[in-house]
């Protein structure tokens, strides 16, 4: 059963009704706040934390409740707002009183609870005795379900897992106390490509409970045992669960992943590049971009570079979503570099048939990159996988590369002649001016597994004529 419960409701939570719903387990219980103040955390009398309750976010995005959620009864038209609790399964009593929180909410204000029955307003008790987290000397953390001295463990229950602003604060206190961090889930849950992204690789992991018992990683399909205080490996074979089951037929995703730079200008606007690029590959621009999931803002190239400048000189980590009927999601980072200020952008789409997939689009798509954004380099791949751009825990075929586009500048840096004399069967095409040319070289149809192959010689290629 999940203990996460959400309230959306038509108005928004202001104090009081904030103050109503934090009440919920009597005025006995403590208050205490993230360092940004996203995350508020009910705590019982001996300082652990019970429910943690984000900050309410106004969304404005089409179909978040629905991508995220399933299809809930009683969501309000956008825009809503969106409040979600987390409650510790280290205290029996917990979920009850996130459900409170959110029926108190919906009671004054309106709207929904899901899952559908969570909510309700009675004032819940909570014990003073019972289990905690171990660990006690480490830096505070947000709710978590295990804490050891190696590893932090969350178990979610819902149908997609999000990169929430509770996950995220979570995912940077377990980096700060040199702990794992580990995503443990029924079969049936799938993450969001954002939440697969932020978790990287080891010694974060996604635990899956294996239906037949035990556990393998949901990424890997390693079989898992927990030993020593986390999941650790058991043997390098592949759980039959996650190699028997299948993505739909004909279901593909092109991602398309690129780095644009441009000079710190005081009056520079981000985010043209990936707007482009949705726009060349939809048809119509991003629908919401937001710093967690839930999506909630609407596309505004304005408000996304003040949010990156209000984070400078540290990045800016952006999740930016298109419309339900044009599954298409980014992940999109924004640093300074020594050569200025550098945007990476991962943009996936979806396509529910082969035929659907615009290759013939890429090239048009890397001149247009070139010539107006300063596009340094762009990758393209196409794999077998889900449409609707959610990871699920069984083996999909790795992508496979289509093309790749070789910036101005890195032509010049390598040299021209060198840089267009791949020791490969296609030869590049030339883009953009020829006193400043840039190079796209096809690489394959994105069925062809040779094609990482070749990658890796052109890869190799361009290194060697690169100044030491």
């Amino acid at each position: 059963m999940t203990k996460d419960v959400i309230a959306l409701t038509p108005k928004m939570p202001d104090t009081a009704a904030l103050l109503a719903a934090l009440h919920a387990g009597g005025p006995e219980l403590g208050l205490t706040a993230t360092d940004d103040g996203a995350v508020l955390q009910l705590c019982a009398s001996d300082g652990r934390p019970l429910v943690s309750v984000e900050a309410p976010l106004l969304v404005h995005t089409p179909g978040e409740a629905e991508r995220l959620l399933g299809s809930p009864a009683g969501v309000p038209a956008p825009p809503y707002w969106w409040t979600e609790t987390r409650a510790s399964t280290a205290v029996p009593a917990a979920e009850s009183l996130a459900g409170s929180v959110c029926g108190r909410l919906t009671m004054l204000l309106g709207g929904t609870t899901w899952p559908p029955g969570a909510g309700h307003t009675a004032r819940v008790t909570t014990p003073d005795e019972g289990a905690r987290p171990s660990a006690a000397s480490a830096p505070v953390l947000p709710v978590v379900d295990v804490l050891t001295d190696s590893t932090a463990v969350v178990l979610a229950d819902r149908p997609v897992v999000p990169l929430t602003a509770w996950l995220s604060d979570l995912l940077r206190a377990t980096t700060r106390s040199d702990r794992a961090f580990h995503l443990v889930t029924p079969p049936h849950v799938r993450l969001t490509l954002p939440l697969r992204s932020a978790l990287g690789g080891t010694p974060n992991r996604w635990v899956v409970q294996d239906p037949a018992g035990g556990y393998h990683d949901g990424l890997s399909g390693v079989r898992l045992a927990w030993r020593d205080g986390t999941f650790a490996p058991l043997g390098t074979g592949a759980a039959d669960a996650y190699t028997s089951r299948v993505t739909p037929d004909g279901h593909r995703q092109l991602t398309v992943s690129f780095r644009t730079v441009h000079a710190p200008d005081a009056g520079l606007e981000l985010g043209g590049a990936l707007e482009a690029a949705w726009r060349h590959l939809t048809g119509a621009p991003p629908a919401g971009w937001g710093t967690a999931e839930p999506v909630n803002l609407p596309w505004s190239r304005r408000q996304l570079t003040e949010a990156a400048r209000d984070r400078a000189p540290a990045p800016a980590y952006l999740v930016v979503i298109g419309t339900p009927e044009r599954p298409a999601i980014a992940t999109h980072r924004v640093t300074r570099t020594t050569a200025g200020v550098a945007e990476d952008t991962t943009l996936t789409l979806g396509y529910t048939a082969p035929d659907g997939v615009p290759l013939d689009a890429l090239e048009a798509l890397a001149e247009k990159l070139v010539a107006q954004h300063g596009l340094t380099t762009m990758l393209t791949t196409l794999r077998r996988a889900r449409a609707d751009l959610t990871l699920p825990p069984h083996l999909e075929p790795p992508p496979l590369p289509v093309a790749f586009t070789l910036g101005a500048r890195d032509v010049r840096t390598i040299g021209l002649t060198h840089a267009r004399r791949p020791p490969l069967a296609v030869r590049p095409r030339q883009l953009g001016p020829a006193t400043a040319p840039a190079l796209h070289y096809p690489l394959g149809d994105g069925t062809d597994a040779a094609a990482w192959p070749a990658l890796q010689v052109l890869s190799d290629h361009l290194k060697a004529g690169s100044p030491a």
